[in-house]
């Protein structure tokens, strides 16, 4: 019997050429439609078993194998969302029929809602499905090329302490610590909710983030300040296992609504979560931290990332201008003695040879 019925819903069932045994729904009620899913399905598994041709994978099995492969990435639940919306695109799209037009066209929908940066985001996850798809899995031959949109350079978008005051006066407790410690270390948004006890040394006054939860996929130590680890004191006793909580279950997300509401309630102003690691550092660079110390603290891999706050520390450059200016006045005011020591001589000599020229005269 090559359709059956459970249900409302028709199944097909077949041999195929090697043997195998095919049974799976066709995911529909009508019998026609059944009947073409089936004669299309049996006919592609004898292409596949008796010419060698290649599955007709689609967008929907590319994805999903991506998310199973990729689970132990740092981005794996923003490969998720994003997946998610391109869905609404490339749904049950066999692989090879993606083009080159029809990625353009995503990236420009994508750009017109937000920004080319992020529609760049979304543009490198698919390319990077498809090039596995290509590379490893060996289901395509080959991989539409392409551009990333140019993107404007990165904002530097930082608060005053009295802006951080008036903050932390519209958040809840919770939300109050949790910004606390992100300006305090200037972690990012998930090294901060996702942390845990086991990374925390409170008698040392350091912390540790695990390579896999790394941007640059290195492990990175991290030194505490007092007022740091005062906001892990207060987390103690919460939960067994992650620091931050909320009414006893760990924060899964920082970037909440009830906290972009409270920052428009503090009368601030184009400010992201990401913006306290902004903050931190250009209150950093202001104190006259230098930079490749920052680059240290900051756990940036190129020091191109950490320079765009230089501009931020004039006073500490001024002092390093004016260790120079204070070497030549040493140096101008040293030629200068030696010329009026030597104007000195001259005249001496000039005093001494005088009589004689009187007296020759």
């Amino acid at each position: 019997m090559s359709l059956y019925k459970r249900g409302n819903t028709w199944w097909v069932c077949f041999t195929t050429p090697s043997g195998e045994r095919v049974r799976h729904s066709a995911r529909t009620s009508d019998k026609a439609s059944a009947q073409r899913y089936h004669d299309e399905l049996k006919a592609e598994t004898w292409r596949i078993d008796t010419l060698g041709q290649k599955p007709a994978y689609t967008w929907d099995d590319a994805a999903y194998k991506w998310i199973m492969e990729t689970e132990h990435k740092r981005t794996h639940r923003d490969d998720i969302a994003k997946i998610t919306w391109l869905h609404q695109f490339f749904r049950g799209k066999p692989l090879a029929a993606i083009t080159r037009d029809q990625l353009i066209a995503v990236a420009e929908h994508k750009r017109k809602e937000a920004s080319a940066a992020t529609a760049n985001r979304y543009l490198a996850l698919i390319r990077a499905i498809l090039r596995r798809a290509r590379d490893e899995w060996e289901w395509i031959e080959k991989v539409p090329k392409v551009k990333l949109y140019k993107e404007v350079r990165r904002r530097v978008r930082w608060i005053t302490p009295a802006e951080v005051q008036a903050l932390l006066a519209e958040l809840m407790p919770h939300q109050r610590d949790l910004t606390l410690f992100a300006l305090a270390t200037g972690l990012r948004q998930s090294n901060v909710h996702r942390l845990a006890w086991d990374q925390v040394d409170l008698v040392r006054k350091t912390l540790w983030i695990p390579a896999e939860q790394s941007k640059n996929d290195e492990d990175i130590h991290v030194s505490l300040s007092q007022f740091a680890v005062d906001v892990l004191q207060r987390q103690l006793g919460k939960h067994p296992e992650r620091v931050f909580t909320r009414a006893g279950y760990p924060v899964s997300q920082l970037n909440t609504k009830s906290w972009r509401d409270a920052v428009k309630r503090a009368g601030i102003q184009n400010f992201r979560w990401h913006d306290l690691r902004h903050t931190w550092a250009s209150w950093l660079v202001q104190s006259g931290t230098p930079v490749y110390d920052l680059q240290e603290m900051g756990a940036w891999k190129s020091l191109d990332m950490v320079r765009r706050y230089a501009h931020l520390g004039p006073a500490q450059m001024s002092r390093h201008a004016e260790t120079v200016g204070k070497l030549l006045e040493k140096a101008v005011s040293t030629t200068n003695l030696s010329q009026t020591d030597e104007a000195a001589v001259n005249n001496k000599g000039l005093a001494r040879s005088q009589p004689f020229d009187i007296q020759d005269k």
